[in-house]
């Protein structure tokens, strides 16, 4: 079978990557092509563009690069026309890949048959906000593959659409990294050439505007705290000169690829929302989720009256209760986030408290390997005489 994936991150590469992994395993012809990174390109097919050149987040950024943007999208759109894939793997990245959807439910299904599947890995979290994106999910997706268990119930009880749980890739990912990994502290910080004593990991995002906007409160808040040193998470995507311009002058260290190593070695972090959030919970380190936002009085406006979640981070979201804290929108300065960063440290109440919370959300989770289980179903739904396991 042939199989078309579109990712728009860093995390998504890695998620991807790993489901054509398993892919291989069920289907002994797999053919991959794809937009992703370097995770997907190392397990094989064709690279259409890397991931690099998609990823615009904001208004701004993405009006100025708009040309880019749609140039891209017309790439994609005719090079899955031309490729004839058997299933076109769509990985969050809703903005662009729920319109690649509707391209091939309704202009290459008119020319092409049979047209490719559509299955939707990673969904799109409408259920933070933008809900009426479901209308075209119903419409375009032939399968939805989730991996937050919360989902469910949002898709199947509030919208009458069936979805397949299959775990979380983050929690499996982090498991099997944690029986592999047996580097000491001391033999960390020696390759590393940093200090001998305690870190507290800067995890500032995988995107520009992130890093513009998080890191330098988060170096601020952190370097309050003279008895750890400072190592910030370097994103694969991310050129050095980028962060250099932000830690020049201060006692920051930064470490690039190796972001499940540093936490394994800290004592806490300040992080940036998104999936570092989860990965650091599951290594065990208390954290303090940072997001800067503009119009910060707007957005605690939105998050009473307009967004449909309480929280912007994952962990608590699963956990369905405020485990982590999130400075966010008015929330976001630098005196509370160093506050709550003091709380999480040893011999502070936060810590047990926090770490107690973070078992919850693994129990939540469950032990599914979400990669096998999306590519079971996906190989299945593809072949139906393939074997699969039940959702």
């Amino acid at each position: 079978m042939k199989y078309y994936l579109i990712v728009g991150e860093a995390s998504g590469d890695l998620h991807a990557s790993r489901l054509m992994q398993y892919i291989q395993r069920y289907d002994d012809d797999a053919q991959f092509r794809f937009f992703g990174g370097d995770n997907m390109s190392a397990v094989g097919g064709t690279r259409i563009r890397h991931y690099n050149e998609l990823a615009y987040m904001g208004f701004v950024p993405v009006l100025l690069h708009l040309p880019t943007i749609l140039s891209n999208m017309k790439m994609c759109k005719e090079d899955i026309a031309r490729w004839r894939p058997d299933a076109v793997i769509l990985v969050d990245y809703p903005g662009f890949n729920l319109k690649i959807a509707k391209y091939v439910k309704k202009q290459l299904a008119a020319t092409l048959q049979p047209s490719p599947k559509v299955f939707y890995y990673i969904s799109p979290k409408i259920w933070a906000w933008k809900e009426w994106r479901i209308h075209a999910i119903k419409r375009d997706v032939d399968k939805l593959f989730s991996i937050l268990p919360f989902e469910k119930d949002f898709y199947e009880k509030k919208h009458h659409y069936p979805i397949h749980y299959v775990g979380n890739p983050t929690a499996e990912e982090v498991a099997s990294f944690r029986h592999s990994y047996h580097e000491t502290f001391q033999e960390f910080c020696r390759r590393h050439s940093l200090e001998q004593k305690p870190i507290i990991a800067l995890l500032a995002g995988s995107r520009r505007q992130e890093i513009k906007d998080n890191l330098p409160a988060m170096i601020e808040a952190a370097k309050r705290f003279e008895d750890y040193q400072l190592v910030l998470a370097g994103a694969p995507s991310i050129d050095d000169a980028y962060y250099e311009q932000y830690i020049r002058g201060t006692r920051v260290h930064l470490i690039k690829n190796e972001t499940y190593p540093l936490l394994t070695h800290s004592t806490a972090a300040l992080v940036t929302s998104g999936t570092a959030t989860l990965e650091t919970a599951l290594l065990d380190v208390p954290q303090v989720v940072c997001y800067e936002t503009p119009v910060p009085c707007l957005i605690r406006f939105a998050f009473n009256h307009v967004i449909k979640v309480k929280y912007i981070s994952l962990v608590n979201l699963i956990a369905d209760r405020e485990v982590v804290p999130e400075m966010l929108a008015d929330r976001f300065r630098v005196y509370d986030i160093a506050n709550e960063l003091y709380r999480i440290l040893p011999g502070q109440q936060g810590r047990e408290q926090m770490l107690q919370g973070y078992q919850t959300v693994r129990e939540r989770l469950g032990s599914l390997i979400a990669p096998d289980n999306a590519a079971r179903l996906m190989v299945r739904f593809l072949s139906p005489s393939a074997p699969a396991q039940q959702d």
